[in-house]
């Protein structure tokens, strides 16, 4: 049995590797095994089976949250997109079939439509996201690359093409200019934030698939620069000297007994970045913990109040060289078995992912943020009237902080990270 690969990245990338025990020689620029097939089928998909889509994609997402967070004891920020992670495996679910499948379905959220709803899932989005707010821009693309040495059945270069709009190539594993072709896609689709994805190539591979999210967006009420000074941050390791945005302004804000949330928008609204900041004597950790267990329910909890806000300017990159043991502490297993993973409707042979990794990076400043997804959001300030205006309430972010962008509209999370000043 082959190895598939599987390689992310943050303005979102994804990328599958399946390796060769055999080689199969085929016609080096074909990529099809089949005669000609009926195009897929158009899903409909109804809002209500969207938004639950989503409720349980999102729940995959803060799951997959605290599951990296128990991992990683380094101390230092992060930032993932596990909404790429979704769109790579929905491209391999829909050549899988028996236990693999099941397993993929059942931990990325969509048990009750199986594959049908997992191609809708991701087309809807990619359809729909960039043009809900036009100021934005965001960019969900999805590539197959594979060995001239194999072909791709022509049904599955059909299907993620229809639902995932996927480019599909065939290329010399062997040569320097596959590396240079796969990495110079990578660097376009995320506008430059990701230049490469592979320091190599194995010549045995069988094909990559990837998936590459970039966002990028101004805030609604940008900071003023000047406002920004260079203040005190808490860490685990003491207090650190960094850059503190400053602006006092409308906000939807909540607060429950674990920590304090603000909604950051950019552009028109419809997205954000919501920061959510640990009480004192709390820590990002009981924050984590508590999105796994209740979900996005504290959203319902936002109200617009006038806020006193201190956010640190910050940029952060994250590498994962492995998501396969992450991914199967959720539950996912049978796809990563090189003896019986079940992915017949993929190409000429069978086979497996021998590796997943992921590369994210963020920008925030001033004007807005910048990522495998960044969102945008303006409020104006309403008048108080003749009465005397209460206090802003205080939410400095001074101390390490969780955050997300997501859109409102749908609820869809794009980004999850977490800020500890270094």
């Amino acid at each position: 049995m082959k190895k598939l690969l599987l390689i992310l990245a943050a303005a979102s990338f994804g990328c599958f590797m399946v390796c060769c025990n055999q080689q199969v020689k085929t016609d080096p620029n074909d990529v099809e095994t089949e005669d000609s097939l009926p195009d897929p089928e158009p899903i409909e998909i109804s809002k209500q089976q969207m938004d639950s889509l989503i409720a349980d994609n999102n729940a995959f997402t803060l799951k997959f949250l605290k599951t990296v967070n128990t991992e990683d004891q380094s101390g230092k920020s992060f930032v993932y997109s596990p909404l790429s992670i979704t769109y790579v495996l929905s491209m391999v679910n829909s050549a899988a079939e028996g236990t693999t499948e099941q397993e993929l379905e059942q931990v990325l959220g969509f048990r009750q439509g199986g594959i049908q709803a997992a191609n809708g899932f991701c087309k809807t989005l990619i359809d729909s996201l960039p043009k809900i707010d036009t100021s934005v821009q965001l960019n969900i693309a999805n590539a197959i690359f594979v060995n001239q040495n194999h072909k791709l059945k022509k049904s599955f270069i059909q299907n993620v093409g229809y639902y995932y709009d996927a480019l599909a190539e065939s290329h010399d594993f062997a040569s320097p200019k596959t590396l240079q072709r796969i990495n110079g896609w990578c660097n376009e689709k995320t506008n430059g934030m990701i230049p490469s994805i592979l320091d190599n190539l194995n010549p045995d591979a069988v094909s990559y698939l990837l998936n590459a999210i970039y966002f990028k967006a101004g805030w609604s009420e940008p900071f003023e620069e000047s406002s920004t000074k260079e203040q005190k941050f808490a860490t685990a390791n003491g207090p650190v000297t960094i850059p503190l945005m400053h602006q006092t302004y409308a906000y939807k804000y909540m607060k429950n007994n674990t920590f304090a949330a603000v909604d950051i928008p950019y552009g028109n609204e419809q997205w954000s970045m919501t920061v959510l900041l640990p009480h004192k004597g709390k820590t990002p950790d009981n924050v984590i913990e508590f999105l796994a267990k209740n979900g996005m329910s504290f959203a319902k909890s936002l109200e617009w109040n006038t806020v006193d806000l201190k956010l640190p300017r910050f940029e952060t990159e994250s590498t994962t060289d492995n998501l396969i043991a992450t991914l199967k502490q959720l539950g996912i297993n049978k796809v990563f078995d090189q003896t019986s993973a079940e992915i017949p409707n993929m190409c000429n042979q069978l086979v497996y992912i021998s590796n997943m990794l992921q590369k994210a990076r963020i920008k925030v400043d001033e004007s807005g943020s910048e990522a495998a997804a960044v969102t945008v959001v303006e409020f104006a300030v309403l008048s108080a009237g003749e009465e005397e205006p209460e206090p802003p309430i205080i939410f400095h972010a001074d101390r390490p902080f969780v955050y997300m962008i997501r859109e409102a509209s749908t609820g869809v999370i794009l980004f999850v990270g977490k800020f500890t000043g270094k």
